[in-house]
This record gives C-alpha cells, sequence and structure tokens, in this order.
C-alpha cells in the first residue's frame, strides 16, 4: 500500500535540508543534498509507522505561508 504524506523542507543555519513530516510528531530529519533529504525522510516515515503501528494524522494540510511582522 503506498500512502503520500506531506513534508515541509528547510535549510538550517548550517546549510544542511531539514525535513518534518506534517501529521507525525516528531518524524523528522535532515540532510546535506534534496535527494539523501529525501530518502532519509522516508526511512523516518518507515520506522515512524514500525514504532507506532497507526497513522492517525487528524488534520488536513493545506498550505505554507510567510508573513511579516514588524520587530
Amino acid at each position: 500500500m503506498v500512502e503520500k504524506f506531506t513534508i515541509i523542507v528547510e535549510q538550517g543555519e548550517d546549510g544542511y535540508l531539514i525535513s518534518e513530516v506534517v501529521g507525525l510528531p516528531g518524524c523528522h530529519t535532515q540532510a546535506k543534498t534534496r535527494d539523501e533529504l529525501i530518502k532519509r525522510t522516508k526511512e523516518a516515515i518507515s520506522l515512524y509507522i514500525d514504532e507506532n503501528k497507526q497513522i492517525e494524522t487528524k488534520t488536513k494540510f493545506l498550505g505554507v505561508e510567510q508573513i511579516e511582522v514588524e520587530v
């Protein structure tokens, strides 16, 4: 069975790419390249599912926005 997951990708101050899986609390990883990040993210999802045995996504991802705030 194939499931789709939404991930958020950011670049850290050290240049590493960081992914966080929406709907799977604590499921994240990092890598130097996008290809390696995707590979590691898939591994992290598989490990998460193996440990938790169930996926209970109660939210639906709608999008990401950037807003400006005067600081």
